[in-house]
């Protein structure tokens, strides 16, 4: 990596990477998109690889494509004024990134559930639509004796003939 190399020149277009340069300078931004953490201990994340769009795009050699294959990647900022550096890091340690599964490749069944799971999973999903059921047939009956067809619908009347509250036996009008 030569440090005298412009941004956005062939010598370190994304597009020429990795077979023709080992390596390319993208994201040419200002100081104010990366401010310090105002938090002690928090960082600023550069997502490399997240522009898809510009890959192939000649025109655009500091595109931020993604990268060719899991790696190993190194890393290094440069801070340039006028496309000259002024400050930069040291190379990262190696990056291996992750690669995805095919999609084939996933095992649909067998893997996760177990047959006793899966019954007793079964057994749960049937009692509840029997207990919905029957709360759904309660309501359509409790709505019908609302409505005055049960035979609930007259209240009886009640008399009571002597009724003591057992502490107020020293007042003769409480007597009956």
């Amino acid at each position: 990596f030569n440090t005298s190399v412009e941004p956005g020149t062939p010598e370190s277009a994304f597009q020429r990477f990795p077979t023709h340069v080992p390596a390319y300078m993208t994201l040419n931004t200002t100081i104010l998109n990366y401010p310090c953490p105002k938090t002690p201990g928090g960082i600023t994340v550069l997502r490399v690889g997240s522009e898809t769009s510009c890959a192939g795009d000649e025109t655009r050699p500091t595109c931020n494509g993604p990268l060719p294959g899991p790696g190993p990647y190194r890393v290094k900022f440069l801070a340039l004024a006028d496309s000259k550096p002024l400050v930069e890091t040291a190379w990262s340690d190696p990056i291996t990134l992750r690669s995805a599964q095919p999609f084939s490749s996933i095992a649909a069944m067998g893997s996760r559930h177990s047959a006793g799971m899966i019954a007793l999973t079964s057994i749960l999903s049937i009692l509840l639509a029997i207990l919905l059921a029957g709360l759904v047939a309660m309501l359509v009956w409790g709505s019908d004796a609302c409505s005055g067809s049960s035979t609930f619908n007259k209240p009886e009347a009640v008399t009571v003939r002597r009724y003591n509250t057992h502490h107020a036996y020293d007042q003769p009008a409480a007597r009956l």
